[in-house]
């Protein structure tokens, strides 16, 4: 299978609402302004994009208008997990069946399979569906953390991990031991400058979803190894990227892209809309991000 290059930020887009249907509309609006601001790829239909509650009609709807909007302007890495590896399996056929560049699958959830019951969830995927596998490693949200990806980088299809646990030594232990092919994403906005000095190739970001221009030049800084550049970067983005996660994800975000008048607060519950206490802290968070 021919591998395209993922580096850089890739948006884990939020789901827009409204009158609890999703929103086509604000959604071609904020993808079309993600790739206006140099971003340098799309995640539809992640944790951050609520796909724990959008029916399998809605999953499918939204990755396949990603890849129609994106129109190959940027690749597209189309959410697939599941703790049911046949559901995964399907979902990941219909990402590559809509033209999505790769699939992310999250390491299953809840069930919390042993290391071996890992090895064989992401090998028959790999060995049913033609397409790029990027691994997910979120153990705060799974209840697992994955120890099998050298094993696993030998299985062809699969090519790179987005990495969420915030441990830094992770990137160059992976680097060491897999080699500079495997491509190694960061899941966590706020410790992104540390993994990518550690060898990283780029993020899934839930900021980008707010300040797409400062984060795909923050991005750039790192990949060109303007590490000055970054740092300044890094400091008018950190208080952003805690404050999207003082409640519960994506609310926060959601918050932020109302008041911007991008798409409404609206989220699926069990997520909430944000608590009034927590929005001045964004806003003030958004306005040192945008600062010039």
């Amino acid at each position: 299978m021919a591998q395209i290059p993922l580096t850089g930020v890739f948006t884990a887009l939020v789901t827009p609402f409204r009158d609890g249907a999703v929103d086509e509309a604000a959604f071609v609006a904020l993808v079309e302004r993600q790739i206006d601001a140099g971003v340098h790829g799309l995640v539809p239909v992640g944790t951050t994009g609520e796909t724990a509650t959008l029916s399998h009609a809605e999953h499918r709807r939204l990755v396949t208008l990603t890849v129609e909007i994106a129109a190959g302007r940027v690749p597209v890495i189309a959410g697939a997990g599941s703790n049911s590896t046949a559901e995964a399996v399907e979902l990941a056929e219909h990402a590559k069946a809509a033209g999505a560049d790769a699939a992310l699958v999250v390491t299953p959830y809840y069930n919390r399979p042993s290391q071996e019951g890992l090895f064989q969830h992401y090998s028959a995927i790999a060995a049913a569906v033609d397409i790029p596998l990027i691994i997910y490693n979120v153990p705060a949200r799974t209840g697992v953390d994955i120890a099998t990806l050298a094993r696993l980088s030998t299985v062809p299809g699969i090519v790179g991990i987005k990495d969420a646990t915030g441990d830094m030594g992770r990137a160059s232990e992976q680097r060491r031991l897999i080699g500079p092919d495997w491509i190694m994403l960061s899941g966590d906005d706020a410790s992104a400058l540390g993994y990518m000095a550690h060898g990283g190739h780029g993020c899934i970001s839930v900021t980008a979803n707010v300040t797409p221009d400062v984060c795909a030049r923050f991005f750039n800084a790192c990949l060109a190894d303007d590490w000055k550049a970054a740092l300044a970067l890094q400091d008018r983005l950190i208080h952003l990227h805690k404050a999207l996660f003082a409640d519960a994800s994506p609310a926060p975000t959601k918050f932020a892209l109302a008041h911007l008048g991008l798409c409404t607060n609206e989220n699926r519950l069990p997520i909430s809309m944000c608590t009034d206490e927590i929005k001045p802290l964004i806003l003030s968070a958004l306005a040192e991000a945008n600062r010039s």
